[in-house]
């Protein structure tokens, strides 16, 4: 990897969305117009041969933690969760290639019904192939956020960055959206990230791409031609390397 101030364009990206991004205007569900947004982005840097790996969170339908705060059992609150982004991915899935780019979803949840178990083998190839891959079920397991998962799947097909696209435009000392005084942060270190507990990625996952070198940029999904030019190496959002 070159320096932190001059990124190469990436060949393998993996892209992790939050459920939340799916809503639009709404606060829960799938919001079609906001989802063909998201993936005409998402098909113009695949265009770019550039090899492109997708998690969505489930947030938008069920998140297992709150409902574990509830009084729900964490385990099956969490295998609820998992069940969410299954249903998100697949709803990608079918905007994407309605829009002519093949698709694979790949679970790591066995529900072959509907997705391919995830081999990690198997979805490198598609990824050679040019097609998009979509890791649902999380990584499988309670306790472990889709954060966690995305930052696995990096490291299991060698992206050379991670995307975490959200609906604010970087890191923040605190939320934006509530805090007038938020301090915005163009560029952070992993470590900085734990020792300020920022809330942008989870510790688990902040570590595992600090052990493997992985670079984030977090930015904002819904401005036009951001995924495109953070995805180009150019500076937009956060950096966190």
């Amino acid at each position: 990897m070159e320096s932190d101030d001059n990124l190469p364009p990436a060949k393998r990206v993996l892209i992790k969305i939050s459920g939340e991004a799916l809503t639009g205007p709404g606060q829960f569900g799938i919001d079609t117009a906001t989802v063909e947004s998201i993936c005409s982005q998402i098909i113009e840097i695949n265009k770019l041969d550039i090899e492109t790996a997708i998690v969505v969170g489930g947030g938008n339908i069920f998140r297992g933690l709150h409902a574990s705060e509830s009084g729900m059992d964490r385990v099956t609150a969490d295998s609820m969760g998992m069940l969410a982004t299954v249903i998100n991915s697949l709803a990608m899935m079918d905007t994407l290639e309605k829009m002519g780019c093949y698709t694979r979803v790949m679970s790591a949840v066995a529900i072959e019904a509907f997705t391919e178990p995830y081999i990690r083998r198997r979805a490198v190839r598609h990824l050679e192939k040019g097609r998009l891959v979509i890791f649902a079920g999380g990584t499988g397991n309670p306790y472990f956020s889709t954060d966690t998962a995305a930052s696995l799947r990096a490291m299991e097909i060698n992206a050379d960055i991670m995307i975490k696209a959200t609906n604010v435009d970087g890191v923040y000392s605190a939320d934006p959206r509530k805090d007038a005084e938020a301090v915005f942060y163009p560029k952070l270190k992993y470590m900085e990230v734990l020792t300020r507990e920022l809330k942008v990625i989870d510790s688990t996952a902040v570590s595992l791409l600090m052990e493997n070198h992985i670079p984030v940029r977090v930015i904002d999904l819904h401005r036009p031609g951001n995924l495109k030019r953070a995805v180009l190496g150019e500076e937009v959002g956060t950096l966190i390397s």
